[in-house]
């Protein structure tokens, strides 16, 4: 690492005064150990996307992405296919990637996890969906997209609360929407145009997981069901719930559902890595060989 650009999300997370002690933190301890390093502060997702294409532009062999899953989300928009490294540094609510990586959880022994890191070369995922105006968006996402339900919960939640209450905030709108919420029914292709390939009809939930640590899952139609797993993810349990279908796969394909009173004329909502893009229909796959991350080194 020899020049970096080290991006906060001003809206990520809580305790903005740890957060501004954190940020000298790593400042300091890049410079220490010889690294160039500016502060890039984003204030939008288009902001952070930018930010990180013209840190590259200006010489840039790492952007540190200082925040949680949304704006990791953000910033590889901007290096996804270049050379520049992403180093992730976690100050969000939820911190699943860098859980995954094994990054450790206190910003400064983060930082000098990703000065003695290994670059490895990985593979995203990419989802198409209907975005603003009818027209087309893609974006990468390194954690997971969610279609339907959990989707709903992201439209639902405002910013706000999340940045007050954390995963408290996840957890009460979950409950919320399983006691009021019209669950929208689609179809999922899985492994579309393939030997492979699956139709599964009446589903009002898709988890399309990248990560290890997580569990991808197509739920049926069952408000009991939705509830079982809701709680088991609160008890961090593994037991199986009757409705839920674990399956691998590299592609599939969501769209709204065409049985009449079956939601079908309901917008199904389309969230990836814990941010809002876009409703139905939706295409997911893997992009291999479209990032560079900073793994802890030993």
């Amino acid at each position: 690492m020899r020049k970096a650009a080290v991006l906060f999300n001003a809206r990520s997370g809580g305790r903005r005064k740890r957060r501004e002690s954190d940020l000298r933190e790593i400042l300091k301890i890049l410079s220490e150990a010889g690294v160039e390093a500016e502060l890039v502060r984003t204030q939008s997702s288009a902001d952070a996307a930018e930010q990180a294409r013209q840190a590259i532009r200006n010489g840039c062999d790492t952007v540190l992405a200082c925040g949680g899953d949304g704006t990791i989300h953000d910033v590889i928009q901007g290096i996804a296919g270049s050379q520049a490294a992403l180093g992730v540094i976690p100050m969000g609510t939820a911190n699943a990637l860098a859980h995954d990586l094994g990054v450790p959880r206190e910003p400064a022994r983060a930082v000098q996890a990703a000065l003695k890191g290994i670059r490895r070369r990985i593979a995203l995922g990419q989802v198409t969906v209907n975005g603003p105006l009818d027209t087309p968006v893609t974006r990468y996402f390194t954690v997971a997209v969610g279609i339907g339900v959990d989707a709903h919960l992201f439209y639902k939640l405002h910013a706000g609360t999340k940045q007050r209450l954390g995963m408290g905030a996840y957890y009460a709108k979950a409950w919320h929407l399983w006691c009021t919420h019209r669950m929208a029914g689609f179809q999922v292709q899985l492994s579309p145009g393939t030997s492979e390939e699956v139709l599964h009809r009446g589903i009002t939930e898709v988890l399309a997981v990248r990560i290890r640590n997580f569990g991808g899952v197509l739920q049926e139609p069952s408000r009991l069901a939705y509830l079982i797993y809701v709680i088991r993810g609160m008890l961090h349990a593994h037991w199986r719930v009757q409705g839920v279908e674990l399956g691998s796969r590299k592609s599939l394909h969501c769209s709204p559902s065409p049985i009449a009173g079956n939601g079908g004329n309901c917008k199904v909502y389309v969230e990836a890595d814990g941010e809002l893009v876009g409703t139905l229909p939706a295409e997911i796959k893997m992009v291999p060989d479209a990032l560079t991350v900073l793994l802890p080194g030993k």
